[in-house]
C-alpha cells in the first residue's frame, strides 16, 4: 500500500508542478508521476528533506525539484522540436 501511496504522492507533486508552469508534462498521467518521483529525489539532494511529508516524500522540496525538472523536460523537448 506504501508504494502505490507513493505513486499518488508523485503523480500529484508532477501534475501541480505542470499546473504551476502552465507546461503539460509529456505521458500524461504516467509523466506526472515519474516527474513527482524524479522531482522528489531533485529536491531532496538540493533541499533537504524540510517541511510537512507524505508517503515519505518531503512535499515542499518534492514541489520545487519537480518544477525545476518540469522546465527542464519543456526546454529540451522545445529544442527537440524545433530541430526536426
Amino acid at each position: 500500500m506504501g508504494f502505490i501511496l507513493y505513486l499518488i504522492v508523485g503523480g500529484l507533486i508532477g501534475w501541480l508542478a505542470g499546473v504551476i508552469l502552465g507546461k503539460n508534462v509529456p505521458g500524461g498521467i504516467i509523466g506526472n508521476i515519474i516527474a513527482g518521483i524524479i522531482g522528489a529525489w531533485i529536491g531532496g539532494e538540493l533541499l533537504g528533506t524540510f517541511g510537512p511529508t507524505l508517503a515519505d516524500i518531503a512535499i515542499i522540496p518534492a514541489l520545487l525539484g519537480a518544477i525545476i525538472f518540469v522546465f527542464l523536460l519543456s526546454l529540451v523537448l522545445r529544442s527537440m522540436r524545433k530541430r526536426t
